[in-house]
């Protein structure tokens, strides 16, 4: 290995870590949206372009107007480069209808994504379930 090749490692182990963390910041803000009903700030991390995104949208859209909704994330497994990453979050919701507080929903499921960076800003371009996000059956 040349001494050259050996002074960019540091460099390439750093732009990789600084890509993780700015795809886990991209899952914490739509995490907050969420918990905030803020429907079109967590919309802005997909790709429009995605398969499902319509559907996801009137689902989300549909979700943050019947109920309030607490949600967390935790990482499990994230993995790829500086143009594309997996990931795989564990992804809690609390929903309570806005018209009877009484009634809640716990939802809990591993959500996988792959996100693509497109020129400075990370875009989630495929999300599995999608249902996730859906509003609760009456």
């Amino acid at each position: 290995m040349t001494r050259r090749a050996l002074l960019l490692i540091p460099f390439a182990a750093r732009l990789q870590a600084d890509s993780a963390q700015q795809v886990w910041d991209l899952f914490t803000s739509m995490a907050s949206a969420l918990s905030e009903g803020d429907a079109s700030a967590f919309l802005n991390a997909f790709d429009p372009a995605m398969p499902g995104y319509e559907a996801l949208r009137v689902g989300v859209t549909a979700l943050l107007r019947e109920a309030e909704v607490q949600s967390s994330i935790e990482l499990v497994e994230e993995e790829g480069d500086d143009g594309s990453r997996a990931v795989e979050l564990d992804w809690l919701v609390h929903i309570v209808d806005r018209q009877d507080g009484a009634v809640a929903e716990r939802r809990q499921e591993r959500v996988k994504c792959r996100v693509e960076k497109s020129g400075k800003k990370w875009r989630i371009a495929s999300l599995e379930p999608l249902q996730f996000f859906a509003p609760p059956r009456r």
